[in-house]
């Protein structure tokens, strides 16, 4: 790969950009590999059931910070992207410059096995990375700061998926990322859909919809599950948190992390002090880089 790392990530940078535009107007190749698109009309039909079928029915169908959230998914999906394509092509500018490629490096070669159990393997490990990753955020007090933001969440709702601080696109993010590059050599052909059904196990996971997919839930995150996940009171026995399962339970049943004591339907969300916690979103955007208000009053 030719040129210096600055022009290869301003041709990232544009590249991606030009993507984001075909997708808006419905220019992308194949049609049906369309993020923008695919999760405005996740969002409508996730919202659609949770009005259907509400689980929290005291709950209002406008919900707290409903815009807040709704505006988060746009920001943070895209600035997420963004940020892993210019990363993406500094991993391969580098390797290729010492002489290797990502496909070299892998432990697994995914892309050299058949479609469907390449995208298997790729779903698998990168679940268990995004649930490694997310006990982290939650094990060390200055990632956990950060990661408030996507816990400040009192009403539960489906855009809520994608409520998180900027700076988890920088801690958790890459480093994802980097191991599933070494894992498996980046992502195989038509991982989009895996990163659809990703993205709609996430949204099905906080919206308010009364599901735990009976023995499947062994296997599946569920909302039923994840509730426990944002319990604003943890259990002594658990107290950095639990259920940290992305689109997967089953490594929270294997290394026990599971937490589901009852159905979970009208605790209370959040954490400690939350009432002193910043609310609107540059407040959001900027908290996080010391003691944030709610730990400061609890001294």
């Amino acid at each position: 790969m030719g040129g210096s790392y600055g022009e290869t990530i301003a041709s990232a940078f544009s590249g991606y950009a030009n993507y984001v535009w075909s997708e808006i107007t419905f220019q992308t190749n194949p049609w049906y590999a369309n993020f923008f698109w695919f999760l405005i009309l996740l969002s409508v039909v996730v919202y659609a059931l949770e009005l259907a079928f509400p689980w929290r029915k005291d709950q209002p169908k406008i919900r707290k910070d409903f815009w807040l959230d709704a505006f988060f998914m746009f920001f943070n999906f895209y600035i997420f992207a963004l940020f892993i394509t210019g990363f993406y092509a500094l991993v391969e500018h580098f390797a290729s410059n010492m002489g290797y490629s990502t496909d070299a490096i892998a432990i697994i070669n995914v892309k050299e096995m058949p479609k469907w159990l390449g995208l298997l393997i790729f779903f698998i490990l990168n679940d268990f990375v995004q649930w490694f990753t997310h006990v982290l955020l939650h094990r060390y007090q200055w990632m956990w700061r950060f990661h408030k933001v996507h816990h400040s969440v009192e009403q539960m709702g489906f855009a809520a998926h994608l409520r998180y601080h900027w700076m988890e696109n920088i801690l958790y993010k890459p480093l994802k990322t980097l191991v599933v590059l070494l894992l498996v050599g980046g992502e195989p052909s038509d991982a989009f859909i895996i990163h659809y059904i990703a993205i709609a196990i996430g949204h099905i996971n906080h919206a308010n919809i009364g599901l735990d997919y009976g023995p499947l839930k062994y296997i599946i995150n569920n909302p039923k599950m994840h509730i426990w996940h944002h319990a604003k009171d943890l259990p002594k026995e658990h107290p950095y948190g639990m259920n940290f399962g992305i689109s997967l339970s089953i490594w929270d049943y294997i290394f026990r992390t599971s937490y589901v004591p009852s159905s979970g339907r009208d605790i209370k969300l959040g954490f400690p002090g939350i009432e002193k916690y910043p609310k609107k979103f540059l407040q959001l955007m900027t908290s996080g880089f010391g003691k944030t208000p709610d730990e400061k009053t609890s001294e």
